[in-house]
């Protein structure tokens, strides 16, 4: 990178943007009724593990059998045409094409057993499995009628990343990022991802990533106009706070507003002096390290996050909607050569987080999850999309990767059959991945109230995954 070029992140929206981003009010997410629903949430559990969660999500769905449940004893339609590879865990391979994750594999567990199976799922698209996984919730039947038109609604579950927000973001004005985009594929943005019955207070702040230029992200939820220095800002101080007075939307009262309207300027501020979201303050062979690709620097992006207490970090795998690039884990056509560009940069970007926050001594208070939506087909081939060698979606069996945050090393838990198709032993499902997290985080109290007030219990369904934790 040269070292002249301008600074990775970029503050740059416009007026009505940084005024109403979003329709949101006010820096965004309202940040000053953000602070303070914050400052009115009940404390973290007392049995935490981990302080903060890294989320990678592989949106489109990664072949499981092609990476981390190899069956190289399976037949040729089964098994395809990769190598399974010796890892730092006796006795368990995984692909060729991740040589670096085999070699921090004794940093992780893998879950080779979870399932949508027999939980009432409806269609096996990529809006139910997102919405599934990410909420810990069954899609209810709109799911089934509207199919990719089903859109967020404010009625949904909330995403597990808005659930932490609410119980254990009290310490953090940022409780919740998302970067480097929302999961999408096309116009169809994925349901799942949004805090939904618990309001706008609790959305993920989004940080927006650049494909083009990977170390540059934008923070239009957070930004200045681009010919409004810090001087400016202190100027039109007062004249904000009268704009915002005019805002009847903000639930305030007296000095508690002062004091949230005050955290909000602070953090804006701040943000721009001290370059909280400006890759260029790590060195280059750090960014090197994790690779120049927008996914891999929002993963050393989430590494800087959670170094400086934000309590949920989620990166969603970002797709350049462009089918010659093969950006995407949806390989039902030429499942195997798009691996082959996929998986290297995962290698690479995934290996150098653990290492990075094992380094700086982050591992143990950070849980780190990586996961899709779905796995694929186990045979190859997909009359479906007519990719004959693709893979199909596949509901009934896949694997979670965690690390850190009190999760055990080295560890595998359950095990699928001879190909990789359908759990043996210990088979899971999205809520008890959802129930594992909270119980990493230390959270035991799920109960909540909506927007409109109505009390609601965040998790029926799911348990922890207590033989994964040490």
């Amino acid at each position: 990178m040269d070292p002249q070029a301008k600074p990775a992140c970029s503050f740059s929206t416009s007026r009505r943007g940084f005024l109403r981003a979003g329709g949101l009010g006010l820096f965004g997410l309202t940040w000053p009724a953000l602070l303070h629903a914050q400052a009115a949430s009940p404390p973290r559990g007392s049995q935490a593990r981990a302080k903060a969660c890294i989320l990678v999500y592989l949106d489109g769905g990664m072949s499981h059998i092609d990476t981390l449940d190899m069956k190289p004893s399976a037949p040729a339609e089964y098994r395809g045409e990769f190598r399974p590879i010796a890892t730092t865990i006796p006795g368990v391979p995984i692909c060729e094409h991740l040589p670096r994750m085999g070699r921090i594999l004794h940093d992780c567990s893998l879950v080779r057993t979870m399932s949508q199976r027999g939980r009432g799922i409806i269609g096996d698209n990529h809006h139910t499995g997102a919405y599934y996984y990410l909420t810990g919730h069954v899609p209810d039947p709109s799911f089934g009628q509207l199919g990719l038109n089903r859109r967020p609604q404010s009625e949904d579950w909330p995403f597990i990343g808005s659930v932490v927000a609410l119980k254990n973001g009290t310490q953090h004005a940022l409780p919740l990022v998302a970067l480097p985009d929302r999961a999408r594929s096309a116009e169809y943005i994925r349901a799942g991802q949004f805090a939904g019955k618990l309001g706008n207070a609790y959305e993920p702040f989004l940080v927006m990533g650049n494909p083009d230029q990977p170390s540059e992200f934008t923070v239009p939820n957070l930004s200045l106009p681009t010919d409004i220095t810090l001087e400016r800002l202190d100027a039109r101080r007062n004249l904000l706070g009268q704009i915002e007075r005019m805002d009847r939307s903000l639930e305030r009262s007296g000095q508690a507003y002062d004091q949230h309207h005050e955290r909000a300027y602070r953090m804006l501020s701040n943000s721009v002096r001290d370059g909280g979201f400006d890759l260029a303050r790590e060195s280059q062979r750090t960014r090197d390290r994790y690779g120049d690709d927008v996914n891999a620097q929002s993963m050393l992006m989430a590494r800087r996050l959670v170094e400086s207490g934000v309590p949920f970090v989620s990166v969603q795998w970002q797709r350049r909607n462009r089918e010659e690039l093969c950006n995407s884990w949806d390989t039902h056509r030429n499942n195997f050569h798009c691996l082959r560009a996929l998986l290297p940069c995962l290698d690479q970007a995934f290996s150098a987080l653990i290492e990075d926050l094992t380094q700086r001594g982050l591992l143990d208070d950070t849980l780190v999850v990586l996961m899709s939506e779905m796995g694929r087909k186990t045979r190859i081939g997909d009359p479906r999309a007519g990719g004959e060698n693709g893979r199909d979606h596949w509901v009934h069996c896949h694997t979670v990767l965690f690390s850190g945050g009190g999760i055990k090393r080295g560890f595998v838990l359950g095990a699928s059959d001879d190909t990789a198709s359908y759990p043996v032993d210990r088979p899971t499902g999205p809520e008890d991945l959802a129930a594992t997290i909270y119980h990493a985080l230390g959270i035991t109290d799920l109960t909540a109230r909506t927007r409109e007030g109505q009390p609601i219990h965040l998790l029926d369904d799911g348990e922890p995954m207590l033989a994964l934790f040490a």
